[in-house]
């Protein structure tokens, strides 16, 4: 179950992965949580690097072990490291954990465990570049505890339901087969991703196949998977490899839901009981009333 925020809650701002390289953009974001009525905890992790990290492995994952028992963490960015941190067996809290991109594996492994509280969502550098729709999505989640419909395109007809996982597409290819991926059996998988050429698509999709985790699941549905230069012939070779790599399951699918890292990135609490329609498109988060 979720746990509620209210005015003068402390929000935890961590880093596990890359260094912090825009002030302002990490500014900004925390402008828009105070405006929220939360108190802002951060500790000098703008001033950290270690290579291409916000510090070494142990100062990272010593403050992530740290805040787990706190009401809330929202990770500063993405980039690469957080998965390290998991060769160190993290002990997960239930408290709620926002994040996307290479912090994906923090969220699954949490997730994986049995802990609940995983938010796939904007991080702080990313939170100001969002619509106004997104932050209110985010903001009515943690506080009141409900987030509206999204819809995506329809690629193939047919109604999911079951938990709900969501995760940037190259962590969890590369997660799978550790204890640190989720069971997928009757859930609905959301993937999306970034930059990445449409054979390397191909790639995790056939390695997906090869695994059987798609003979699994109930539901698929795909988000943003290129950055602001995505052109239309790009989206539609996309799309017809999703087509291609997926038509012979038989789940619904869902195509360019706006979720991942292009700005409108849809709030999606993992473990939480949804409903995929590839009939009218809708993606439904049955979030607990308490």
């Amino acid at each position: 179950m979720l746990v509620k925020l209210k005015k003068g809650d402390e929000i935890h701002i961590l880093a596990p992965s890359s260094f912090i390289d825009n002030e302002e953009d990490f500014i900004k974001g925390i402008d828009i949580l105070k405006t929220w009525g939360l108190k802002i905890v951060h500790n000098n992790i703008l001033s950290r690097k270690f290579g291409y990290f916000a510090g070494d492995d142990q100062t990272r994952f010593e403050e992530l072990e740290k805040a787990q028992n706190k009401k809330v963490i929202i990770f500063a960015k993405g980039g690469w490291g957080a998965a390290r941190l998991l060769e160190k067996n993290p002990n997960w809290g239930n408290g709620l954990m926002i994040g996307f991109s290479d912090t994906c594996s923090l969220l699954l492994s949490k997730y994986s465990k049995g802990s609940f509280g995983s938010i796939h969502g904007p991080m702080i550098t990313t939170l100001f570049k969002e619509p106004e729709w997104s932050l209110r999505r985010l903001r009515n989640l943690l506080f009141e505890g409900y987030v509206d419909d999204i819809k995506g395109l329809p690629l193939k007809k047919g109604i999911a339901k079951g938990e709900i996982v969501v995760s940037n597409l190259t962590i969890a290819s590369f997660l799978i087969g550790t204890d640190h991926f989720p069971e997928l059996k009757g859930k609905i998988i959301i993937f999306e991703d970034i930059n990445e050429d449409i054979y390397k698509i191909d790639r995790m999709l056939t390695y997906l196949r090869m695994t059987n985790k798609l003979n699994e699941i109930s539901g698929i549905g795909f988000g943003s998977f290129s950055d602001e230069v995505c052109t239309p012939e790009w989206n539609g070779l996309l799309k017809k490899l999703i087509i291609e790599r997926l038509q012979e399951f038989d789940i619904p699918i869902l195509f360019d839901l706006p979720i991942g890292h292009l700005s409108g990135n849809a709030c999606i609490p993992l473990g939480c009981e949804a409903t995929l329609n590839g009939n009218d498109g809708k993606l439904i988060i049955h979030i607990p009333s308490y």
